[in-house]
């Protein structure tokens, strides 16, 4: 098999019968338990800068401006984040893609993606009105998918094919355990939202460093990177559905599953608090967050090396839809504190799988060598874009078409068609 013959390992057309760059060299050594670690540990601050806020924070900080109009302000605030990672994630990729530095390609794009970052939780910290809010989150926003965008590129530069969905279940791990941290610092600060984003901008600044001396990041020689003209830069954001359908197939069912995902969470902090009941709200979020958290890990750390030793990446992905579409289900029926646990666990144990799997299918799938980072970045789109329209969608239908009801078993069918769009992507098994 030659490198041609590799998904996502095509050599930039331009370097065809001139010197290769090792970092845009198909990657064959498997990557060490060190850099694995920094890997993660990145995932696991940008996580915790993230869904701490989502998840608490922002909600907190909309009821302590305006009980009234919580909602509507949360969902202003975060749709408003996810529209800057929307343009922030590919851009950054693709500048990533042409950075020629001593450190390599991705490193300087991490460190400078969370210093932003880190400073704009710090400055939404003592923020006491909405439009400061909007800012210092899409400056949080700008920041972390610099980061995010780089350091998801490092894995298909890094990380050779049979080794991906284990190092893509370690990644999902660290997610995972971000988003739990972020809980964890909602409950302990007690509805001091200010304390929340210190200790974010603590845990995201931190967890980037082992990475950053241990980055193992290949410098892109000046030979390497191509003339820069700006219509071919926007252009290349475009990838032909007809060229590449398997990429178009994979970006629209891990579309599908963000929106299904992001409708069954988006609202977790108002559903426990006005729904079941729930005495403490905060900590209600901090219990299930650990649940999920737990079946996560443990299915993502199983289903990574699984699909790795098979050699297969659709059956995992189909069947992990399904697993989430089930937790909508679940809490759309039996909307009570026991319901939650079960929707949580469940979901945990769908979502675990998929993002291990679901991310090592995504990097087999990508156009070329040379565009990775700007690739991962219109793939990580389909993660961002439900960000923008799911608050709004999830705000009508608690309001005005049925409540909670409406909004979890529409999670669960749009999840379900995710699973159905899988079987057309055919250059993987």
């Amino acid at each position: 098999m030659s490198l041609s013959d590799i998904p996502g390992a095509v050599p930039d057309p331009g370097l065809v019968g001139s010197r290769q760059s090792a970092a845009l060299a198909e990657p064959e050594r498997k990557v060490t338990a060190r850099w694995v670690t920094g890997l993660v540990l990145v995932n696991v601050g940008i996580n915790a800068a993230f869904f701490g806020p989502i998840n608490v924070f922002i909600g907190q900080q909309a009821i302590s401006i305006d009980a009234p109009s919580k909602e509507a302000i949360y969902s202003l605030v975060t749709s408003c984040g996810a529209a800057v990672s929307l343009v922030a994630n590919p851009l950054f990729g693709a500048l990533s893609d042409r950075t020629v530095s001593g450190f390599g390609r991705r490193a300087p794009w991490v460190l400078a993606g969370a210093i932003l970052a880190t400073a704009a939780l710090l400055a939404m910290s003592g923020t006491t009105t909405v439009a400061l809010m909007l800012l210092f989150w899409c400056l949080v926003q700008l920041g972390a998918n610099a980061a995010y965008a780089a350091i998801t590129a490092a894995v298909p530069d890094r990380v050779p094919v049979p080794q991906r969905a284990t190092v893509g279940g370690l990644a999902a791990m660290g997610q995972t355990v971000g988003i739990l941290i972020g809980a964890v610092f909602g409950a302990m600060v007690s509805g001091n939202y200010m304390v929340g984003y210190w200790l974010c901008a603590a845990a995201l600044i931190l967890s980037v460093l082992p990475y950053l001396f241990h980055r193992n990041d290949p410098v892109l020689p000046l030979f390497a990177r191509p003339p820069f003209q700006l219509k071919a830069f926007a252009r290349g954001f475009w990838i032909s559905p007809a060229r590449h359908p398997d990429f178009s197939w994979a970006w629209l069912t891990r579309f599908l599953m963000n929106v299904g995902n992001q409708l069954t969470i988006v609202y977790l902090l108002f559903f426990l608090r006005d729904i079941i009941g729930h005495e403490d709200p905060a900590l209600g979020v901090l219990v299930l967050t650990g649940i999920y958290a737990v079946m996560v890990i443990i299915t993502a750390v199983l289903a990574g090396p699984w699909s790795d030793r098979v050699g297969k990446r659709k059956p995992f992905v189909i069947g992990s839809s399904v697993t989430i579409a089930m937790a909508g289900l679940i809490l759309a029926f039996f909307p009570v504190w026991p319901g939650a646990v079960a929707g949580a666990a469940v979901l945990g144990i769908g979502f675990g799988a998929y993002l291990a799997v679901d991310f090592a299918l995504l990097t087999q799938v990508l156009p070329q060598a040379a565009d990775r980072g700007k690739d991962m970045g219109v793939i990580n789109v389909a993660a961002s874009l439900p960000q923008v329209f799911v608050p709004l969608l999830a705000f009508l239908s608690v309001r005005y078409f049925g409540g909670y009801v409406t909004l979890f078993s529409a999670a669960a069918v749009i999840g379900l068609l995710g699973a159905v769009f899988v079987v057309k992507i055919k250059g993987v098994e």
